[in-house]
């Protein structure tokens, strides 16, 4: 028959210690650390979409706006119907930080 020493655990719950001080920690960490990388989740994928968003209306406005144009006055001459200059197109940056 061998003979261990007890555990620390052991030891405390023998001295009238609580566990229930350790756990409280436990249990109010863990919702915390859950919540925030939720929370970072959240924030990546939005500002993801954000930037997503930002290159999708500025390819509209490159590449495909011009051809719209040109079709629209091709479909204007045809009908004989006179159009004002097509208008140009112009970023506004708001997230620009410099002022001007």
């Amino acid at each position: 028959m061998s003979l261990r020493a007890p555990s620390n655990l052991a030891l405390s719950l023998a001295n009238g210690a609580s566990i229930v001080p350790k756990l409280s920690w436990l249990t109010a960490i863990i919702p915390i650390a859950v919540q925030s990388v939720v929370f970072l989740r959240w924030l990546h994928r939005r500002m993801r979409n954000d930037e997503i968003t930002r290159a999708f209306v500025r390819d509209i406005a490159t590449n495909h706006l011009p051809h719209i144009y040109n079709a629209l006055q091709k479909i204007a001459m045809q009908q004989g119907i006179d159009l004002d200059e097509t208008p140009l197109v112009q970023f506004v940056d708001l997230n620009s930080r410099r002022k001007r």
